[in-house]
């Protein structure tokens, strides 16, 4: 009965250690304007801009998809221009700027 139980205890130090390695080399870098760009819109998560929520808007402006802030219908002009500000002087990991009209 100790041996199983020693045994578990084992496995799962393997097992954790496997996984803790496996995270740290499958690790995905993530693009922070993202989600400042996804706070600075305004949440409502319409779909008039044609993407799943401002998530997805975020995301296709950051990645260059979208040439004008203005797809956002419900945005107003000056969380337009904040946002093309900022993504056109922040870079990204890449090191890029995203070229976008308010």
């Amino acid at each position: 009965m100790i041996t199983a139980i020693v045994m578990m205890f084992v496995v799962g130090a393997v097992l954790g250690l496997i996984l803790g390695i496996a995270s740290n080399v499958f690790k995905v870098e993530t693009d922070e304007r993202v989600e400042k760009v996804t706070a600075m819109l305004p949440g409502y998560n319409c779909g008039s801009c044609g993407y799943a929520g401002c998530s997805g808007m975020a995301a296709a402006m950051v990645a260059g998809e979208v040439s004008n802030v203005s797809a956002c219908r419900p945005s107003k002009p000056d969380a337009r221009q904040k946002i093309a500000e900022y993504l056109t002087t922040t870079p990204g990991p890449d090191g890029k700027t995203v070229s976008i009209q308010p």
